[in-house]
């Protein structure tokens, strides 16, 4: 409770609950699929405007909105496996790679199509950038503990994505991937007591493969990505 104690303490800090209303419509509106700029100067801009410390509270209501609507999604999905088949899927927060393990082809990745309008490549990657740029302040503006834990959640659900759900891993993707890692490493140091990094985080951490990396506009591959490495350097520094 360290972070609550800070903020009923000295330096108060003053946030402006009708601000954040209006910066996180700002968001929704002017950003997403539907918008003309690409994702990462959408990202960049939503990042930029989200700059302040009630920025920074709309920053990480959005990575943990994105996250529950994912986490209810699946749920309906596992629902509807069910009716349809008897086939029961066990849906767990802390670790979905048994989920996608048993029963990728069957599931839609549900980052894909939040029912917020929420992208991952655009809102969701700018709010990441937002709380890892000033992560030394988020416990000054709310508990870290539950955005870290939604953080990872979304770095697991895209990742898993990649290997089970047919997800194209292009520079869009791997840059959320990127920054989910690096914001999740900076808020982790600034906690005092923080939490073990959960079983699907440590489990890509094993590997040591390269995923080829696309040109979100077209077949070309123009990279690659070492999961496990990148995880190992970021989180294990």
């Amino acid at each position: 409770m360290g972070w609550l104690q800070r903020l009923l303490g000295g330096g108060r800090v003053e946030l402006d609950p009708t601000r954040q209303q209006e910066l996180l419509r700002d968001v929704r509106q002017s950003y997403g699929a539907h918008a003309r700029l690409r994702f990462p100067e959408q990202a960049d801009a939503i990042t930029r405007l989200l700059s302040d410390d009630d920025g920074l509270v709309v920053a990480a209501g959005i990575v943990c909105e994105a996250a529950d609507q994912a986490h209810a999604d699946l749920l309906g999905q596992a629902h509807e496996v069910f009716r349809r088949t008897g086939r029961r899927l066990l849906v767990h927060r802390r670790n979905y790679r048994p989920l996608w393990k048993e029963a990728g082809p069957a599931l839609r990745w549900p980052l894909g199509a939040l029912p917020s309008g929420l992208h991952p490549y655009a809102q969701v990657a700018g709010a990441v950038a937002a709380v890892g740029g000033r992560a030394d302040r988020l416990d000054k503006v709310t508990d870290p503990q539950p955005f870290v834990t939604r953080l990872f959640e979304v770095l697991d659900l895209t990742t898993a994505g990649w290997e089970f759900g047919r997800v194209r891993v292009d520079t869009d993707s791997a840059s959320l991937v990127e920054r989910l890692m690096g914001t999740g490493a900076r808020v982790l140091a600034t906690m005092d007591d923080p939490p073990r990094l959960p079983p699907a985080v440590r489990e890509m951490m094993r590997r040591n493969h390269r995923i080829a990396v696309y040109d979100p506009a077209g077949p070309r591959v123009v990279g690659e990505f070492n999961l496990g490495a990148r995880l190992r350097e970021t989180l294990l520094a």
